[in-house]
C-alpha cells in the first residue's frame, strides 16, 4: 500500500530532527540521554532512551539547546506547509504558514484579529503610566503561524453571480479592502520538551490570545517532542485555553513508555498517557493537518 502524504511528511520529520542534529542520544553526568530528555531525571532518561532507539537515533553530539528550539520551530513549519495546506479539497484559501519565532518583532497583531494591539503598543510606549499599569500582558508573539489570505471580490462574485457589491458587507474580516491584514488561522507553539518552569508560557500565550482578539478565536496548539507524559500534562490537562497538544511521534512514545512501564513494573507513566490520549488533550502529529481543516 502506498504511503500518504501525512505519513511520508511525518516521516520525513522524523528524519530531518536526526539529520539536522536536534535529535541525537549524548552522554551526560548522569549517563546516556537522548536530547529530549532531562538528563537529571531517572524516568525522562530511560523513557526518552526507549523512544529513541524507537526511532532509529544515533550517537552525536549534542547542540545548543537555543538552537534546537529555533529548529524545531523551523521544522514544524515546513511540516504544517507541506501536509495542511494541500487540504485545499477539505480547507479552501490561499494559506501561508510562518515560522516567527527568529522574528522578534512579528507579533499577533500582524493579523486581522489583532491588529488593534499595534495602536496599543504605541500608546504604552508614550505613555509611561499606561506602560506601567498593563505591563506586556497584551503582547503574544506566537512560534508559527497559518494565516489566510483575504479574498478579493472578483473571488467572491463567481460564475456571472454577484454575492458582494459596494453598499454591504464592508467590514468583513475575510473581503480585500486596503489595509486589511490576514486572518490568523492557528498559532503552533513549538516546544522541544515541556519543563515546568517554562511550560505555562504556552498557556499564557493562549490566555492572550484569547482575551485580545476581535473576531474568530484562531487555532491554539502546541507541539512537543517531550518524552515523560506527566510533563505533558501539566500542559495538556484542563480545557479553555490550549485546543490540544499534538506529539510529533505519539505512536512511538506509546510503544516506549509500555516498555518503561513493563522494565520498572509502574505503571503511573502508561495510565497519563492513555488519559491524555482518551480525554483528547494529546494527539499524534498526524492529526494536526485535518485538525487544522475544522
Amino acid at each position: 500500500m502506498t504511503d500518504s502524504l501525512i505519513d511520508i511528511q511525518r516521516k520525513d520529520l522524523h528524519r530531518a530532527l536526526i539529520n539536522e542534529g536536534l535529535y541525537v542520544i549524548t552522554d551526560s553526568k548522569y549517563g546516556r540521554a537522548a536530547t529530549n530528555s532531562d538528563a537529571a531525571s531517572l524516568s525522562s532518561r530511560r523513557i526518552g532512551l526507549c523512544l529513541a532507539e524507537v526511532l532509529g537515533v544515533p550517537e552525536g553530539k549534542r547542540m545548543a539547546a537555543q538552537t534546537i528550539g529555533s529548529k524545531f520551530e523551523e521544522l514544524i513549519a515546513d511540516y504544517v506547509d507541506k501536509t495542511f495546506t494541500k487540504l485545499q479539497h477539505l480547507r479552501p484559501g490561499w494559506w501561508k504558514v510562518e515560522d516567527l519565532g527568529n522574528r522578534g518583532h512579528a507579533k499577533a497583531e500582524s493579523f486581522a484579529q489583532y491588529e488593534h494591539l499595534a495602536h496599543l503598543a504605541h500608546l504604552t510606549e508614550t505613555d509611561r503610566g499606561l506602560k506601567t499599569a498593563l505591563g506586556n500582558d497584551y503582547v503574544v508573539s506566537p512560534d508559527v503561524v497559518v494565516s489566510r489570505h483575504l479574498v478579493t471580490d472578483e473571488e467572491i462574485n463567481i460564475d456571472g453571480r454577484v454575492f458582494v457589491g459596494d453598499e454591504s458587507s464592508l467590514c468583513s474580516d475575510i473581503r480585500q479592502n486596503e489595509g486589511k491584514k490576514p486572518i490568523l488561522h492557528a498559532s503552533i507553539s513549538a516546544k522541544w520538551t515541556i519543563r515546568s518552569d517554562r511550560a505555562q508560557n504556552s498557556r499564557t500565550e493562549a490566555l492572550n490570545l484569547i482575551r485580545n482578539r476581535k473576531g474568530r478565536l484562531p487555532h491554539i496548539v502546541v507541539v512537543t517532542n517531550e518524552p515523560v507524559p506527566e510533563r505533558i500534562a501539566s500542559l495538556a490537562l484542563g480545557t479553555g485555553d490550549i485546543d490540544c497538544v499534538y506529539h510529533v511521534a505519539l505512536y512511538e512514545l506509546q510503544k516506549a513508555v509500555s516498555d518503561y512501564s513493563i522494565a520498572t513494573g509502574t505503571d503511573a507513566s502508561l495510565e497519563m498517557l492513555s488519559t491524555l490520549i482518551e480525554g483528547k488533550r494529546l494527539k499524534d502529529i498526524s492529526d494536526l493537518p485535518l485538525d487544522l481543516c475544522v
